[in-house]
């Protein structure tokens, strides 16, 4: 394998930033420091000052395989997700058919070989019948268990009070969920088709998909952790009112000790509220909904003082055609792994986050809360998944759009940044402009 020297980067890592070189050999970063000499072989780049991040680590991703395939792929989106820096993804269990026992799990693992451009790790799903398969899972297979918090519409929405209660008992690696309560979304829906038929307002989206909704389920999730010490990550958080249930503070403490229950937050709930459906409709229908300005900006605050550990994406892409159904018919859910690194660091250019902040995040956090072997940081020894970052505007095209659905929430914005390179494994795989190679994306591995 080549060898490449970055020199006169400006190196982004560990709440720090730092002028210096790096050296990536055999797929590993080989050497930090300043000064390095070029060596016989290496293949030396000029970053000119520009940002050396670690690749992003997205824990929530839907990349629809299998058996959505003609709405996404791996191979698809995980060469948008390249082209936007991220460069190790968490794919979600509900698929067709889901991922339920370590078969399926193993498909997904298989399939993915030779054709997913980023790192990769599936979560096993739970749902009301599957507590054999949660309770026999190998902790090293997945990041996860996914639960779908809510009343039971289907075979992944777990509400058995007493299957809850076994897996936040018995979950041999993190529980992650998704936390709406669906007897009140299915209330306020029932309550808005009275008044408006089948044309509901997009605008009604929020109040729909509640933040009493939100707050109900959180409070479910939350206590079943604390009842039972287990390792809770609560995905998508969109409201203000939830943010008491968490403890503010640094991931990892000084001792050494972590916290037990943590909380994420996506890069679309601080980039848009309410007032957008206007302008973008169902292109920006998800669940949980996105809500208030006031939200927006109590869920920024949260990043900075530690009750939202982490900034992700929940990547959930559908076709164009299926975004232009009335709202009750059109599927919930954004692509947005090619604009999210450079959506969370404009955050930076609008004062609200430093750098390290936005590395901590995306980058280091959910390598510590999923216990990534050797990835999410620039350390000697560690893998080479790194993004360089140029400071120069870059405005949102919907032609350059990787993933399949080939459309962006993000369409005609200006970014004060763009992503001028990104390595996976040591390889370059993105050049600013093009994918580059084959895709190199491995298996990630769980240090626990």
């Amino acid at each position: 394998m080549s060898q490449t020297l970055i020199v006169n980067a400006r190196l982004v890592n560990e709440g720090h930033e730092t002028e210096g070189d790096l050296r990536i050999r055999d797929g590993r970063i080989d050497a930090i420091g300043r000064g390095l000499a070029a060596q016989p072989g290496d293949l030396v780049l000029d970053a000119n000052g520009r940002r050396l991040l670690p690749g992003m680590i997205d824990d929530q991703v839907h990349f629809r395989e299998p058996g959505l395939e003609y709405k996404a792929d791996m191979a698809t989106e995980s060469a948008a997700a390249v082209a936007g820096g991220l460069t190790s993804v968490m794919d979600m269990p509900n698929t067709n058919p889901p991922t339920l026992d370590s078969d399926a799990l193993e498909d997904k693992y298989r399939r993915a070989a030779g054709r997913m451009w980023a790192n990769h790790g599936f979560y096993l799903g739970a749902s009301n019948d599957n507590i054999a398969a949660i309770r026999a899972l190998d902790p090293l297979s997945a990041p996860g268990i996914k639960v779908f918090m809510g009343a039971s519409t289907g075979n992944m929405l777990v509400d058995d009070p007493a299957t809850l209660d076994a897996i936040f008992r018995d979950a041999p690696t993190p529980i992650i969920t998704h936390c709406e309560d669906t007897p009140t979304i299915e209330a306020n829906l029932a309550a808005y088709r009275a008044r408006y038929g089948e044309d509901i307002p997009i605008e009604c989206h929020p109040d729909i998909r509640s933040r009493e909704a939100c707050l109900k389920s959180s409070v479910l999730a939350t206590s079943l952790a604390k009842k039972h010490g287990s390792r809770l990550h609560v995905l998508h958080i969109s409201t203000a009112d939830e943010l008491a249930l968490f403890e503010a503070g640094p991931l990892v403490r000084a001792d050494g000790s972590r916290k037990r229950i943590t909380a994420e937050t996506c890069i679309h709930f601080l980039h848009f509220d309410r007032a957008d459906y206007a302008r973008l409709g169902n292109l920006i229908k998800c669940n949980p909904a996105i809500k208030d300005a006031a939200d927006r900006e109590a869920l920024t605050a949260a990043l900075v003082d530690g009750r939202i550990d982490v900034l992700a994406t929940d990547h959930a892409p559908h076709t164009w055609e299926e975004k232009q159904r009335p709202y009750a018919q059109a599927p919930s859910g954004l692509p947005l792994v090619q604009d999210a690194l450079l959506a969370a660091l404009e955050l930076v250019h609008e004062g609200k986050l430093s750098n390290a902040q936005v590395v901590q995040k995306v980058c280091h956090a959910p390598a510590q809360l999923f216990d990534v072997a050797e990835r999410g940081f620039l350390r000697e020894g560690y893998f080479a998944d790194l993004v360089l970052v140029d400071d120069v505007a870059h405005t949102v095209r919907r032609e350059d759009v990787l993933s399949k659905c080939g459309w962006t929430p993000f369409e005609g914005t200006t970014f004060h940044s763009r992503i001028a390179a990104t390595w996976v494994n040591g390889i370059q795989v993105w050049d600013g402009k093009q994918l580059l190679g084959t895709a190199a994306g491995q298996r990630l591995r769980f240090d626990r």
